[in-house]
């Protein structure tokens, strides 16, 4: 078929190798002045060491990398400035990789631009060529032409920063620092915009640390939620406690993942935990992180042998539909919906509610494996590509495209499900045209979007989209019948024909003697009657659950 990508195969999502959680830490007056003392301090020698490794650029190495923590050390402590440097070039990796992206997507658009600059106004495209459609009037081809100028600076700047390894980083956030000039958009004052830039620049994060007490010598919290804190050497005048630790009043207990975190320390295994202040709700939170075996990926032929559920992932909501063994659609289709308004902890919400009762729903039907769509919209969000459809682009911008896969794969396997990654080429448009309409029953009207959830799973199960194959080219009409494409190449039989129905009556004469009429129906192109005899009509092949 010309016009049509390559699809790519569909594999089994690795599981998650990390596991973060968080609990509120109910601080006294004097807990708060001391941990904000702390984070302030550990927060300008981190900012002093990124700007350090910033000058450096490509030149650091190990040598440079040990005269920093050196420094580091004597005015804070060894512990601390491993800490401070790790999250440094941690730092500094992540915005070395933004700007990667930054310089792909300006290539991106100046390479779309041009292309429709050379064509002329008005000129209609051809996908199937690969040519652009032209601008409609004069005015937006002078418009995109200056911002042509405009991208091909941007991007000579932005690659003699990377070819002299230098990067941009604000400690808090760009965001953050900008607000600073629009108070009164954002409807906060200079003290609440200080209070918010001096939480998010506070450094208060160490690193585990396998055979320590506890897993963790810098921030060490105990089984019975008891936590020290190790102060750095200039601080050391603010400890309650022994050795230079402070002893905070409030206690942590992890409800969620409690007992694999106890499990972890009464170890001494490594835990990493970091304390931040959120300052909008005026509470402090410690997140406790660690590493862990990721589940042995199984074969997509092991995963298949329950069934799936398939999921077309949209705007506002999930739609699912559980497939056997075979591909065929079992049940009903089920729509999970979410709103992705507001703010990101209410969208993050969202989401997570959405996804359980996905999974409960998968349950529920006894299988084992979620197929999704491979998504990715990172060459797509740009108005290079899609014009003044400023809609679309809002639309597919604020699509959770990683964040939901993240959290479907990290809640999937804590359930022991696997999940499914299938090409999302062409699914909503065949999925419609193959089992919409076929699925619609007087009380079961499936959507657009419930066909493509069967597309999607049936792709991930390694079967065609399509419910039969075409005819043969020399008989198009029913007379050589149908090829089913339900079963596996491995099955005998897949491509014969079915045998005759034995189980209806042969039809009577009419009781009043005289011969009926048949009615007349509409024939096909090369004569053959719309209906299939009995002999010819292929069945699709059905599950337990549908017996």
């Amino acid at each position: 078929m010309s016009g049509l990508r390559e699809l790519a195969a569909s594999f089994v999502v690795r599981g998650p190798s990390g596991v973060a959680v968080r609990d509120r830490l109910r601080v006294s007056d004097a807990d708060a002045a001391v941990l904000g003392e702390v984070g302030a301090f550990l927060g300008s020698l981190a900012s002093g060491d990124l700007a350090a490794r910033v000058r450096q650029g490509l030149g650091h190495d190990a040598s440079s990398w040990a005269v920093r923590k050196r420094e580091l050390t004597g005015r804070s402590s060894s512990r601390w400035a491993g800490s401070i440097t790790k999250a440094t070039h941690d730092q500094w990796a992540l915005a070395r990789r933004g700007q990667g992206a930054h310089v792909v997507s300006l290539r991106a658009g100046i390479a779309a631009i041009e292309a429709r600059l050379a064509r002329p106004l008005g000129a209609k495209s051809n996908k199937r060529e690969g040519v652009p459609r032209g601008y409609g009037s004069r005015a937006e081809w002078h418009a995109k032409s200056r911002r042509l100028h405009a991208l091909k600076t941007r991007l000579a700047a932005v690659e003699a920063d990377r070819a002299a390894g230098r990067v941009h980083v604000v400690r808090g956030g760009k965001r953050l620092a900008n607000t600073r000039h629009h108070l009164d958009q954002a409807r906060l004052d200079v003290p609440g915009w200080r209070a918010r830039w001096d939480a998010a620049r506070m450094f208060l994060a160490a690193d585990g640390e396998t055979g320590r007490r506890f897993g963790n010598e810098t921030i060490r919290i105990t089984d019975t939620g008891q936590i020290a804190v190790k102060l750095p050497a200039p601080l050391g005048h603010l400890a309650n406690a022994p050795r230079g630790r402070y002893v905070l009043d409030a206690t942590a207990a992890f409800p969620h993942r409690g007992a694999e975190w106890r499990d972890r320390i009464s170890m001494n295994r490594a835990v990493a935990y970091r304390i931040h202040h959120d300052v909008d709700r005026g509470r402090w939170y410690v997140t406790a992180s660690w590493q862990r075996a990721s589940a042995p990926t199984l074969p997509l032929e092991a995963t298949l042998t329950r069934g799936m559920v398939g999921v077309d992932m949209n705007d506002d909501h999930l739609a699912a539909w559980c497939l056997d063994v075979h591909g065929n659609p079992v049940g009903d289709p089920q729509r999970f919906f979410y709103d992705l308004s507001g703010n990101a902890a209410h969208r993050d919400a969202q989401i997570r509610h959405a996804l359980t009762r996905l999974l409960h729903f998968a349950q529920r039907r006894g299988a084992a494996v979620i197929g999704i769509e491979d998504l990715d919209f990172t060459d797509g969000k740009s108005r290079e590509k899609h014009g003044r459809n400023k809609r679309f682009r809002r639309l597919i911008s604020r699509f959770p495209t990683a964040k939901l896969k993240a959290r479907l794969v990290s809640m999937a396997a804590e359930q022991g499900m696997t999940i499914v990654a299938a090409d999302p080429a062409y699914t909503s448009k065949w999925g419609a045209q193959h089992w919409q309409k076929p699925l619609r029953t007087p009380r079961r009207k499936p959507s657009r979007h419930d066909a493509a959830s069967i597309a999607v799973g049936r792709r991930a199960q390694g079967y065609l989209i399509r419910r039969r194959t075409a005819p043969p080219p020399q008989h198009q009409s029913d007379t050589a019948g149908h090829r089913t494409a339900q079963a596996r190449p491995e099955i005998s039989g897949r491509e014969g024909i079915h045998p005759p129905a034995t189980d209806r009556l042969p039809r009577g004469p009419s009781p009043s003697g005289t011969r009926k009429r048949r009615p007349s129906t509409p024939n096909t192109v090369r004569g053959a009657p719309l209906t299939m005899s009995p002999g010819n009509r292929t069945h699709l092949k059905l599950s337990v659950q549908e017996l």
